[in-house]
């Protein structure tokens, strides 16, 4: 059924506006540092069944909680000294902790996908912020574009794939670090469950130890243990290639750094962060350009940064489903 997607300005007039509809039951798409954010009531059986139905998002991919602070995401999760250290030290910011879920959070079981862990974070955002506060609750929140299309980062990209299908965007100009967030598993030993805006290298120095990359427990690819695991993600309408030095005849190609003959640039001077923040907005217009010709991305160094770009379009140029 489509409705009115409305629009609001990030003032403190919009931001209770957005609240409003949120404790109505409402879906609101609200800027975070990384990407926008679907948000939805987490303790809402019938709002996060929205969120799915919204984006067309399988229900076994389980959704991070956002709350405002550390103490609001301990009614939901157990968290260990170590978590505790980690979350102190890089909250605030662009990373998702997988906690033992809490027997009383009182969250939808919607939101952790059947599973006895819960992903939780604060954003760094203060417009996320600010309505989580004025809404006084935790919001269920993946990223607000349909399905395994690109994320957005900016209220226009929201309302190009949702709008009639939300209630409701909140408009805070575009995103600053571009990728979701760093995913650490910490429910066992930590484990990187996805790479994202906080470098693996920032957590393995905080935790003394290198990080394994994981998933599921069981090995199953279609339960993924973590939102952005599902192979063929973050995908254009156009077909994908990676690495390529040498473009062919009718591919857009996307350069990074030092790429004459380049249609876009992720980063004219191969600076990852600023390649980051322009992903999702290139990976949009090469798939406006590219018609039957395919994408092709120019070599994108897999350290930082690059290791969660890289992630991004490995999924991207993943055959589909």
């Amino acid at each position: 059924m489509s409705m009115k997607t409305q629009n609001f300005d990030a003032t403190s007039g919009g931001i209770a506006a957005a609240a409003a509809v949120l404790r109505a039951g409402g879906l609101v798409g609200f800027a975070t540092e990384t990407v926008y954010g679907l948000g939805g009531d987490a303790r809402d059986d019938v709002a996060v069944a929205r969120i799915f139905a919204a984006k067309g998002r399988p229900q076994f991919n389980p959704l991070i909680v956002h709350v405002p602070d550390l103490d609001s995401a301990r009614a939901y999760a157990h968290f260990s000294d170590q978590a505790l250290a980690i979350a102190r030290a890089f909250w605030p910011g662009p990373l998702t902790l997988v906690l033992p879920l809490r027997a009383d959070a009182g969250l939808s079981p919607l939101v952790t996908a059947g599973l006895d862990s819960v992903a939780i974070r604060v954003p760094a955002h203060p417009v996320a912020l600010a309505l989580l506060r004025a809404f006084g609750g935790p919001l269920a929140a993946p990223s607000a574009n349909p399905s395994g299309r690109v994320s957005p980062t900016r209220a226009d990209h929201v309302l190009a794939g949702l709008s009639g299908r939300i209630d409701a965007v909140l408009d805070a100009g575009p995103c600053g670090v571009g990728v979701e967030s760093t995913i650490l598993g910490l429910v066992g030993d930590p484990v990187l469950l996805r790479p994202g805006g906080v470098p693996a290298e920032a957590l393995e120095a905080a935790l003394g130890m290198a990080l394994p990359a994981g998933g599921d427990a069981d090995g199953d690819a279609m339960k993924p243990s973590a939102p952005g695991q599902l192979a063929s993600h973050y995908a254009p309408v156009a077909g994908v290639r990676l690495g390529v030095a040498v473009p062919r005849a009718g591919e857009v190609w996307v350069g990074f750094g030092d790429c004459a003959g380049a249609a876009l640039s992720l980063s004219l001077t191969g600076d990852l962060v600023q390649a980051a923040a322009n992903l999702f907005h290139i990976l949009r217009q090469a798939d406006d350009l590219a018609g039957a010709g395919g994408i092709a991305f120019a070599p994108v160094p897999e350290v930082g940064l690059g290791r969660a770009i890289n992630d991004r379009l490995r999924r991207a140029a993943a055959p589909r489903p």
